[in-house]
Order: structure tokens, then C-alpha cells, then sequence
């Protein structure tokens, strides 16, 4: 909630995460962009120089999901690594700390297996929490249904 207060005047977020860590970070864009309705894009961390890192500065923060069982998570610390070096802001998921991260969320160290359901859940509370500090309506979020009702 702590970290949601400090990004809820954001208008861009960027996600980033590698291996099994990169549908998560597709999935925290969206449920951003979902309850609080601002511009969140996932990618995979080791496309971050085709494209995305065009998008960095010092008012689009990136959201940093590394789990150190990663075999490149030095890599991925490395991406972060080169969003800090053009001001960008790093909220880094990860069961090993950084100096890197400007805010840092721990999670417990899992197996590989298991660390979606791990991880997934700061990366909810964070949408859940920003939405919530900007007045939204958690529950029906606007344009969204809760069931497929029309193919």
C-alpha cells in the first residue's frame, strides 16, 4: 500500500520480467491497466533494448520482476541496471535484494513452480491498492464485464 501511494499519480508503467517471470509481468500491466485505468505495457526483460527503452524516464516507472532462481537473473538486474541509467524509477519484485531498486517488494524464495502463485499476489495488491487510492471502483471496473455474455 506504501508504494502504491507513492506511484498513484503515474500515468505509465512499465513490467518487465524474463522466463516464467515475463507472463507475470504481462499480467500485473494488466490488471493495472484493469482497476486503476492507468498505461501499463508488459515485456520480456531481455527485449527491454528493442523498443521499450525508449519509453523510460524519470515519470515511467518499471516494475522489476526477479526471482534469483532465474538462471539470468543477473541479467535482468542488468535491464534494471539501464532503466536506472536513463532516471527511471525501479520497484523490484524479488526474493534477493538490490541496490538497484528505488522500492523493493520481498517475496519468499520458491521453486521455480511455485513462484507464479507466489509473485502474483504483491503485483494484485499493488493494482488493488492504487485503484482503490484513486477512488475506482474495484469491483466493477469500467468497460469490463465479469462473464462473457456476447461472442
Amino acid at each position: 500500500e506504501k508504494i502504491a501511494k507513492k506511484y498513484s499519480n503515474v500515468k505509465n508503467f512499465i513490467y518487465l520480467g524474463r522466463g516464467v517471470s515475463y507472463p507475470l509481468a504481462l499480467e500485473g500491466a494488466l490488471k493495472l491497466k484493469e482497476i486503476s485505468y492507468i498505461h501499463a505495457e508488459g515485456y520480456p526483460a531481455g527485449e527491454l533494448k528493442h523498443g521499450p527503452i525508449a519509453l523510460i524516464d524519470e515519470n515511467t516507472p518499471t516494475f522489476v520482476i526477479a526471482p534469483n532462481f532465474e538462471p539470468l537473473y543477473s541479467k535482468t538486474i542488468s535491464n534494471a541496471n539501464e532503466v536506472k541509467a536513463r532516471n527511471g524509477k525501479i520497484i523490484l519484485l524479488s526474493d534477493k535484494f538490490s541496490n538497484i531498486a528505488d522500492d523493493f517488494v520481498q517475496v519468499p524464495n520458491t521453486s521455480y513452480f511455485f513462484s507464479a502463485f507466489v509473485n502474483i499476489v504483491p503485483l494484485q495488491l499493488f493494482a488493488y491498492h492504487i485503484a482503490n487510492i484513486l477512488g475506482n471502483d474495484v469491483d466493477q471496473p469500467r468497460n469490463l464485464a465479469k462473464s462473457v455474455t456476447v461472442e
